[in-house]
């Protein structure tokens, strides 16, 4: 049982030349990982997120999500999946920033048809499940930085996900405030959610259990690898 494969994944976007993002990247992630992509900027760490993620669509090769072949799904098909299969953490947050902590969590189950009631309700649990239960009537605006990057967290794994990705996900934060962060993240992981992030820091990185490191967009070590 895989939780998310990609075999021979290539992402080219076009210009004069064509830019090459990825190229040939094979990684099989296990139900309950924790992996962090690491490598240096442009080699193709974001872009790894967005295909893996089905944001973006690759050039060649397959991705799988639980086995499934994400190429044979429409566009409508393919949102589906990925509404009810994987989460995404962002360092940058994309909050509403003037509506409440239990409105921009409640929005991750907006594509999914369930009622408002209850998208309001599996949202409160959440927050409290990530320790803003006394931040409820808040609105985004007004909370700290680790406190939005917990939001964002909760809205990600709100749909109970398989998948939750990260891109560097304490990024904006101080060390004590991202600590937390990890120490959330491996919660959430030890109820089994996979967790993947997308990093630059050596000790998030450390944080993980497997390693895959992008050079050129090609896949260069992976610790994890059989």
């Amino acid at each position: 049982m895989t939780a998310l494969q990609l075999e021979h994944v290539s992402k080219t976007h076009p210009g004069e030349p064509p830019a090459a993002a990825l190229a040939d990247v094979s990684i099989t992630l296990r139900p309950g990982e924790r992996v962090a992509v690491v490598g240096p900027s442009g080699s193709g760490k974001s872009t790894l997120l967005h295909v893996a993620g089905t944001l973006e669509r690759p050039t060649a090769g397959v991705v799988r999500i639980a086995g499934q072949d994400t190429s044979r799904l429409t566009q409508r098909q393919l949102a589906a999946r990925r509404a009810a299969s994987l989460g995404f953490v962002f360092q940058q947050f994309f909050l509403l920033e003037q509506h409440s902590v239990v409105d921009n969590v409640a929005r991750g189950l907006l594509y999914r048809g369930v009622a408002a009631s209850q998208r309001r309700r599996e949202a409160i649990a959440t927050l409290e499940r990530v320790g803003l239960g006394h931040r409820l009537d808040r609105r985004a605006a007004q909370l700290s930085g680790g406190e939005r990057q917990r939001v964002a967290i909760a809205r990600a794994i709100i749909g109970r996900p398989a998948v939750v990705f990260a891109d560097e996900p304490t990024g904006n934060l101080d060390s004590s405030t991202g600590a937390g962060i990890l120490s959330l993240l491996a919660e959430l992981n030890a109820d089994g959610t996979t967790i993947v992030v997308v990093t630059h820091d050596p000790k998030v990185a450390a944080a993980m259990d497997r390693q895959v490191s992008l050079l050129d967009g090609r896949v260069v070590g992976d610790t994890g690898h059989d």
